[in-house]
């Protein structure tokens, strides 16, 4: 990945390289890391390689989960326990997935759950009527 450096203090002027701009990315991506990420995930830590939480369980997502799709399908996905089941049922149903030795899918059950569970809403509150624009008003 190429990097910012600044060349001239007064003038402006950018060149691939390092430097301050360096720590000024790696600050930024930090922020919005964090701000993105539960504060469990980023005390248990992130795999570099498949993004996944690094918690008991994770080994086996990555390798039975990981030979038929992205990680990045994984981690995008939220739901409960009986969420998780549901899509792996389906998955049985319509998608050739092997049946899981119990232990293994209930260790993946709770790896899931408990990682990547439902988010709340983040939208904001619908605005009052009393602040909306009036028709025919000027």
């Amino acid at each position: 990945m190429f990097m910012l450096r600044r060349k001239a203090l007064c003038a402006g002027h950018f060149v691939l390289g390092g430097g301050w701009m360096r720590l000024f990315v790696a600050a930024i991506s930090a922020v919005f890391v964090s701000a993105a990420w539960p504060s469990t995930t980023l005390a248990a830590g992130i795999d570099a390689t498949t993004g996944l939480v690094e918690r008991p369980g994770w080994e086996l997502v990555r390798t039975q989960c990981g030979g038929c799709h992205s990680y990045g399908l994984i981690t995008n996905q939220r739901g409960d326990r009986q969420a998780w089941l549901d899509m792996i049922r389906w998955m049985q149903a319509t998608q050739n997935l092997w049946d899981l030795p119990a232990v293994t899918e209930a260790a993946i059950l709770d790896y899931l759950a408990e990682n990547y569970p439902p988010r709340r809403n983040h939208r904001r509150a619908p605005i009052p009527a009393h602040l909306m624009p009036q028709p025919g008003a000027s």
